[in-house]
């Protein structure tokens, strides 16, 4: 037996040191495993010897696979799907618990994880990438995270990018993203960067995509590629006039009746446009003032079906200026929301905002909780001693909820004062539990 030495079972005293001493040997091998391997810029097909039962024992696929009712006959199986590297790691996982992890091989071996049920070892791959996770290479391990659900691994993808958004996007990575990427990163009102610099990112990723697809990059041709979705979520009406005139009418994207309509809101003329966000993006969400309604929030037990949510507040002391709210959800969820403020003593509506709305984990100061953000999409002020109305119309899978609601809060020298709603409030929501977990305010 080649490598190992006679009698090496009498020096190897704990399972797991025998165990590891039969890693990639063929000593009592009975599966052999093709895959491919590149070796300066050569790629040649290479073989890791296995041993069915201690694959087996570590996967229900490879349990499967060679025990199932449709087991493997032959002893050599090609996977076109994977590396050498990462299957090795994989086999080395199994046969001794450790792993030999790079940034070269992660992505691999994740996948191999996920695809060969090792939770554990995809755990360790998750851990790595958190680790490492810098805006250099967030674009790229963003994606895997999703496609592989690592929940945990996508909230922080989305805080890296929050918080350094300048430096993500002017990575190398950014111009290669999907485009559904691109439109959710355009559309997040908590990234931290000047709208100027991320149009140029976004018109840089146009160009790398024409070039790509071997057109043109000419104006329409990006403003094809982007798709209206794109575009409409850059906040035009926010820039300088001299960086529309130089940067923006330069790459040629816009159309003629959305540049006047720009040019005029910018030279206070007219009424901004509606087409637009006429807000600067109000930076991470770290940086905005939070006013938290309830001391902790429910497990389960809440339900959404269209009908209203409502809780009325009014603040005193100083103005404020309303950047949005929190709404309770559950893990992972989409949820399709119709909210409206409105002003209690004129009955006139202030605001409203609907759209569809994915829940995440969100880090309270006292406790986290499942729920999602809606942000306005212009700049709102509430005058102090004024009472206002809050509604939501929500549909989605059931919630959290809060519960033993503070009826008067304070925060940055500003009192909240909740009271039930005098708006037909039908789902429940009053001053003791319910929804509207935190307020998202900035002093005026």
């Amino acid at each position: 037996m080649s490598g190992v030495e006679r009698n090496w079972q009498t020096i190897r005293p704990t399972i797991r040191e025998r165990s590891r001493s039969m890693f990639n040997n063929d000593l009592f091998s009975d599966v052999k495993f093709v895959v491919h391997r590149s070796d300066h810029e050569r790629e040649r097909k290479q073989v890791i010897p296995a041993h069915k039962f201690v694959l087996s024992i570590s996967s229900p696929v490879f349990e499967a696979m060679f025990y199932g009712e449709l087991a493997e006959t032959t002893d050599s199986i090609e996977l076109p799907d994977c590396d050498y590297d990462s299957l090795l790691e994989l086999f080395r996982y199994m046969y001794s618990d450790e792993v030999i992890l790079s940034g070269s091989n992660v992505m691999g071996v994740l996948y191999l994880a996920k695809k060969y049920m090792v939770p554990s070892l995809a755990d360790k791959c998750a851990e790595y990438l958190q680790d490492n996770l810098d805006p250099q290479n967030v674009f790229g391990i963003l994606p895997a995270a999703q496609k592989f659900e690592e929940k945990k691994l996508v909230n922080q993808c989305w805080e890296v990018i929050d918080e350094q958004t300048e430096e993500a996007v002017n990575s190398d990575v950014f111009a290669t993203i999907e485009r559904s990427l691109l439109e959710a990163v355009v559309i997040r009102d908590t990234l931290t960067i000047e709208e100027i610099e991320l149009f140029k990112a976004v018109d840089l990723w146009a160009r790398r995509e024409c070039e790509r697809q071997g057109l043109a990059a000419d104006g329409a041709t990006k403003r094809r590629i982007l798709e209206v979705e794109v575009i409409k979520g850059i906040r035009f009406p926010t820039l300088k006039r001299e960086d529309f005139i130089s940067v923006v009418l330069d790459s040629e994207i816009l159309t003629t009746k959305e540049i006047v309509s720009i040019v005029e809101c910018l030279n206070s003329i007219s009424k901004p446009p509606v087409n637009f966000p006429q807000t600067k993006r109000c930076g991470s969400v770290r940086d905005i003032q939070r006013c938290r309604r309830f001391e902790y929030s429910s497990a389960t037990g809440w339900f959404y079906s269209g009908k209203n949510d409502a809780i009325s507040f009014s603040t005193d002391g100083k103005d404020v200026v309303l950047h949005g709210v929190c709404l309770f959800g559950s893990e992972s969820n989409n949820y399709s929301v119709d909210l409206e403020l409105t002003n209690s003593e004129n009955a006139s509506v202030v605001v409203s905002k609907t759209g569809t709305f994915y829940s995440e984990l969100l880090q309270g100061d006292q406790y986290s909780y499942y729920g999602f953000r809606v942000l306005f999409d212009k700049k709102i002020i509430l005058t102090k001693n004024t009472t206002y109305c809050i509604r939501a119309s929500i549909l989605g899978p059931p919630s959290l909820h809060g519960l033993n609601c503070v009826r008067c809060v304070q925060c940055s020298g500003v009192t909240f004062t909740f009271k039930n709603s005098q708006y037909p409030n039908t789902n429940g929501t009053s001053i003791t539990q319910g929804q509207f977990a935190e307020l998202l305010f900035n002093i005026n």
